[in-house]
């Protein structure tokens, strides 16, 4: 009898998904705090992870990332896709799963698109808008 399978309506995925991108996170986020991926690019940058995403099948991990200060995110993509085999084993030997996820490394511009509603807000006509009206009749 075939398995139908129903696609989650969640916006980051399955329960399954979440958790399981969570415990790689966390993976990912200490080998990071512990410098154990040794880089000359990475040395001098704290990395900050603030999400993975996983595939349905959670063969594919979708690491975001931001060097504290947003500086030299090129150089730090970079160095983290040239390491990204031995992050892989890494978090192999701490995550119990059936296949190691494949690692995907991206910047999170979610601090970038905060900052633009933010500056948004601030204009004077925003702010116009938001001041209650007064009653003077």
């Amino acid at each position: 009898m075939p398995r139908h399978h129903q696609k989650s309506s969640a916006p980051g995925g399955s329960q399954r998904q979440l958790r399981v991108g969570e415990i790689v996170r966390h993976a990912v986020a200490d080998l990071l705090a512990q410098g154990s991926v040794h880089d000359a690019d990475l040395e001098g940058h704290i990395i900050t992870v603030p999400e993975v995403r996983m595939s349905p099948d959670l063969k594919l991990a979708t690491v975001y990332v931001m060097p504290l200060g947003g500086k030299d995110t090129e150089i730090v993509l970079a160095a983290l896709a040239r390491n990204k085999k031995f992050l892989r084993g890494e978090v192999a030997h701490r995550v119990s799963l059936k296949f190691a996820p494949d690692l995907r490394f991206r910047i999170d511009d979610r601090f970038d698109e905060a900052e633009r509603i933010e500056k948004l807000l601030r204009t004077p006509a925003v702010q116009r808008d938001l001041k209650p009206e007064s009653d003077e009749t």
